[in-house]
């Protein structure tokens, strides 16, 4: 009797355990759940757009045969065209991965900026890359500029403001003393050659000496009154509309800034102002400004000449 008691008494007991690690089980199920969802979120919040990485063939560019790889201590120095028409931060490379990052420092002056490499290019072997207008403007150099590229692997909040079009912050400035030893390496610039001409001196003996004849008596006459006849100089300025992208006290950094915006510097008083144009319609006009506005000089406006 007693042994029937003592069995009745334990049954709750273990249905109370069953209950709970039932209960546990399912507890780290959902948990399991949750960390599946969370890391999925994460996923596709990371660095989608970087991916997938385009490296691609073999190519050439007139004589020069390329090679695309994926260089992760990619470190070189050379010169910088212009990508005209390209937006953002980005550059284009002959060989590194479709995207990548690559932080370009101007040799002249030390200052850094990071920029998307995504397109191939540029279409010559006399330039390391093509930079776009906006990253020129932010690394304040022209094109045929020197540089060096580093590729690099920025944070993911560096990389998402570049693929929305929007500028990284500036590296800290290379010192002066690494500018003079990368400027060293820098390749040879192609000059085209001059044929000579060859000078011959010639001998004051070999030299035909003939008397010249003498002038003839002018006659005074009295002459009428010339019509005055003014020049007319045509007016190089086709079109009624210039964009002005920004105004500076400094003319070489005005130059630079027209440079990279394909514009022209005008001087006002103390100011050196920078322009687009002229452009024959306000609708060439307005794109133009879109442009500019895009390399960051978001007080640009159009000027209409009358």
């Amino acid at each position: 009797m007693s042994l029937l008691a003592d069995k009745y008494t334990r049954a709750p007991w273990r249905v109370l355990i069953s209950l709970s690690v039932a209960s546990g089980l399912a507890g780290c199920a959902a948990s399991a759940t949750t960390l599946t969802a969370t890391s999925q979120r994460q996923s596709t919040n990371g660095p989608a757009a970087d991916y997938p990485v385009v490296i691609g063939i073999p190519y050439a560019v007139g004589a020069v045969e390329y090679t695309p790889a994926n260089a992760l201590n990619y470190d070189e120095v050379g010169y910088a065209a212009l990508d005209n028409g390209t937006l953002g931060y980005t550059a284009a490379h002959h060989t590194l991965p479709l995207p990548s990052y690559v932080e370009v420092t101007a040799l002249e002056s030390g200052r850094t900026a990071l920029v998307r490499v995504e397109r191939r290019g540029p279409l010559d072997s006399q330039h390391l890359l093509a930079l776009s207008p906006a990253a020129l403007v932010q690394l304040g150099i022209a094109a045929e500029a020197p540089v060096r590229v580093r590729r690099v692997n920025p944070p993911e909040v560096e990389r998402f403001e570049l693929r929305a079009g929007n500028a990284a912050p500036l590296r800290l400035e290379t010192p002066a003393s690494l500018l003079t030893v990368l400027r060293r390496k820098l390749p040879a610039r192609r000059v085209p050659q001059v044929s000579s001409v060859e000078i011959v001196a010639l001998e004051a003996s070999d030299a035909e000496v003939t008397e010249s004849p003498q002038p003839e008596p002018v006659v005074s006459m009295e002459s009428e009154p010339v019509a005055r006849i003014e020049t007319v100089v045509p007016n190089e300025t086709e079109g009624r509309f210039y964009v002005q992208a920004a105004a500076f006290a400094n003319e070489a950094n005005a130059q630079r800034a027209a440079d990279a915006l394909g514009g022209k510097v005008s001087v006002s008083g103390r100011f050196h102002r920078v322009r687009t144009g002229p452009f024959a319609t306000r609708g060439e006009a307005e794109a133009s400004l879109a442009n500019v506005r895009r390399a960051g000089y978001d007080d640009a406006r159009i000027l209409t000449i009358d």
